[in-house]
């Protein structure tokens, strides 16, 4: 028997990671940079987050290194494609095969060592309401501030003038341009952002979800990234629902391994993945939708001219 109680709490946490790397790169895409070094820039978060919280014992400073992390990662990138030219597509891959290596590097004997536990903000006596309470009172303050950054790059996206200028840089960057608009300084403060929210979404999987460093322990959540971005057509309230939909299959087949059912533990360990294959599949057969929501500059270079 499954629980559905627990199995909503664990469908949150293990959203939350793919939640915070995807918003990233939709204010990436948004600006016109598809960076397909999402996987990368998670690890390298995770590996950064758990040996300072390891080598401090403070989950803050921790946090704040998997965002740093995720961060360089995406200035190289971002030096390579928007100053040096390099195909975004090429440089985007290098990045998650370089990220993984470093990672797998820096990582070497922090395997199975102890950090602190991540204190959760609200009281116990909220925590402990029936069903209110382990479902929405329970999670620790990144998860809130996964939901709370939904809100966030909707509206600033929406109805600011930097989201504006973003959504205009990623429609028409030339047109951007002529307007006097810095447009490589705009994709780069984009890119930075991206990586950040990887890196932290990294480092949420090894101190909160994991709580230990595993050696190509995002095992795709990146990709999985990239893809929510595709379905939920470039709008940060669909990426919420992307996330908790690929959430919500991950902690039913994990579940569904424990129980009797005569189903192969690798179709269900895959489960994930390939619905997600099938939802992308769904959403792509619409190709003029889709093109009419991705922004039209979309993984473009940008030569400045005079």
């Amino acid at each position: 028997m499954i629980d559905p109680i627990t199995l909503i709490v664990a469908l949150v946490t293990i959203s939350t990671p793919v939640l915070l790397a995807a918003l990233g790169e939709l204010v990436v895409e948004k600006s016109g940079v598809l960076n397909l070094g999402v996987e990368g820039m998670m690890i390298m978060g995770a590996v950064c987050g758990f040996i300072v919280a390891n080598q401090t014992g403070s989950p803050t400073l921790a946090f704040i290194a998997g965002m740093a992390g995720g961060a360089a990662m995406a200035a190289i990138f971002a030096v390579l494609t928007q100053f040096l030219m390099s195909n975004q597509v090429a440089t985007g891959l290098a990045l998650t095969l370089f990220g993984l290596g470093l990672a797998a590097l820096l990582g070497v004997g922090y395997e199975g060592q102890p950090i602190p536990d991540v204190a959760k903000p609200l009281p116990e006596a909220l925590r402990t309401i029936p069903i209110i309470g382990p479902i929405a009172l329970g999670h620790d303050l990144v998860t809130y501030i996964a939901i709370a950054a939904i809100f966030a790059v909707w509206y600033v996206l929406k109805h600011t003038r930097t989201g504006l200028i973003i959504r205009a840089v990623g429609e028409n960057h030339d047109a951007a341009h002529a307007l006097g608009y810095k447009v490589i300084r705009i994709r780069c403060m984009a890119i930075l952002f991206g990586g950040a929210m990887a890196g932290l979404g990294g480092a949420f999987l090894s101190l909160i979800y994991v709580e230990n460093w595993v050696q190509g322990m995002t095992a795709g959540a990146g990709w999985i990234a990239l893809a929510l971005v595709v379905f939920a057509a470039w709008k940060p309230g669909r990426v919420l629902f992307g996330a908790w939909l690929f959430g919500g299959i991950a902690a039913l087949q994990l579940r569904l391994q424990t129980t009797e059912i005569n189903v192969p533990v690798a179709l269900l360990d895959a489960s994930p993945y390939l619905v997600t294959i099938f939802v992308l599949v769904l959403m792509s057969s619409d190709r003029a939708k889709a093109a009419l929501n991705a922004p039209a500059a979309l993984g473009k270079t940008f030569h400045a001219s005079g």
